[in-house]
């Protein structure tokens, strides 16, 4: 492996709970948001999972983000594609904002390419991988 890449896989069955499925109520006549029980539970799933990859340091630059949903499910071969819910970018979001609270890097913004893909597989799970862009760019990547 290349020392501009990092990656994993990790064996799980992904969160359906997403980003977007905040709960809202009001206090005082003012909307508080907060995350509902699934969606913490689908956080702390995912950082759990994450923790033993976290990079020693943070990683800073232009980062480009690989992602491979790999959902189990009766009636699908393995390695069809997933076009039921929940979407990508939702998936995308929570996953990102758990990289960014272990220190995979300063800022999600730094994620400037995205490839994510969701399938039917026998083995559920998350494949990951991260590229540093400017290292790459450089040659210094193979």
């Amino acid at each position: 492996m290349c020392e501009a890449c990092l990656q994993f896989f990790l064996p799980m069955h992904p969160p359906r709970t997403t980003h977007q499925q905040k709960e809202i109520r009001c206090l005082k006549n003012k909307p508080i948001v907060y995350e509902s029980a699934a969606l913490k539970s689908a956080r702390s799933k995912l950082m759990a999972h994450l923790a033993g990859h976290v990079p020693a340091e943070k990683w800073t630059g232009p980062i480009r983000l690989q992602v491979k949903w790999l959902f189990s499910g009766g009636g699908h071969y393995d390695g069809e594609w997933k076009t039921t819910r929940p979407d990508t970018d939702n998936l995308q979001k929570l996953l990102k904002d758990c990289m960014t609270d272990l220190g995979f890097w300063e800022d999600d913004a730094q994620v400037v390419s995205e490839i994510a893909e969701k399938f039917w597989a026998k083995q559920p799970g998350i494949f990951i991988r991260v590229e540093r862009l400017e290292l790459v760019e450089r040659g210094l990547a193979l």
